[in-house]
């Protein structure tokens, strides 16, 4: 794991320190470990989370869609995937973890601990119900998501979290592009532009992902997000 590790982010540009690749051992072996009792991931060989959730989740700090220092928030955050891999690999960012399942945040709290990674706070909440937080609305310069819903659902649970002139970055799989075309009317309702999508080949693998760029450029109307189910029922 730590050859395909190395090997990965050389060929993503980036550079990390031999701790940083022992954080991420450590963070597969606790993965699959809490996996047992809860479960959090289908894929548990250490060289598919090597290459399938960490080198995945990089990607958008190699190719500089996250600064330094950005407050990041991931909605839907799961396992940690895709923000807890980029905070290990830009230490400086501040990152909120969401979700709506409290065990997943209780496995990393946990994780967070074991690794030594500050700056995270953690808010169990549904997307939904997070984005009409005054403390959470509009006050992020980006916010994440992967492999949660269709990118027309994705607009309203994540562009309210972003300031304007901020980001929201939704990693997607291949059928990005149909999906993008199937959202214009909800990005643009919720004060989004996209900016591009970008099609990203995941190191030592022969995954091609995509990242979808999409620029906040008003604020969101106050009735978004909707409330809880209706997005995913209705989207726009």
């Amino acid at each position: 794991m730590r050859e395909i590790l190395k090997n990965g982010f050389s060929e993503l540009g980036l550079s990390t320190q031999d701790e940083v690749i022992t954080q991420f051992e450590q963070y597969a072996d606790f993965l699959v470990e809490y996996n047992a009792k809860v479960n959090l991931t289908a894929i548990t060989e250490r060289s598919d989370i090597a290459v399938k959730h960490f080198l995945d989740s990089v990607t958008p700090v190699s190719l500089g869609l996250i600064k330094q220092g950005a407050s990041v928030i991931d909605v839907g955050c799961g396992a940690g995937f895709p923000s807890v891999p980029m905070k290990l690999v830009s230490s400086n960012i501040e990152l909120t973890l969401l979700d709506s399942l409290d065990k997943r945040l209780t496995f990393l709290k946990e994780l967070c601990k074991l690794l030594g990674i500050e700056n995270v706070s953690f808010v169990h909440a549904r997307a939904e119900e997070g984005g009409k937080m005054p403390e959470l609305r509009e006050n992020f310069d980006v916010a994440v998501s992967r492999a949660v819903a269709h990118l027309r659902v994705l607009c309203e649970y994540c562009l309210p979290y972003v300031k304007v002139g901020g980001l929201f970055l939704a990693l997607k799989g291949p059928s990005a592009n149909e999906e993008v075309q199937e959202s214009k009317k909800a990005i643009e309702a919720l004060g989004g532009r996209l900016v591009d999508v970008i099609n990203v080949k995941v190191p030592l693998s022969d995954l091609n992902h995509t990242i979808v760029q999409i620029e906040k450029v008003r604020q969101t109307p106050r009735q978004y997000p909707r409330n809880a189910g209706k997005p995913s029922k209705n989207p726009i």
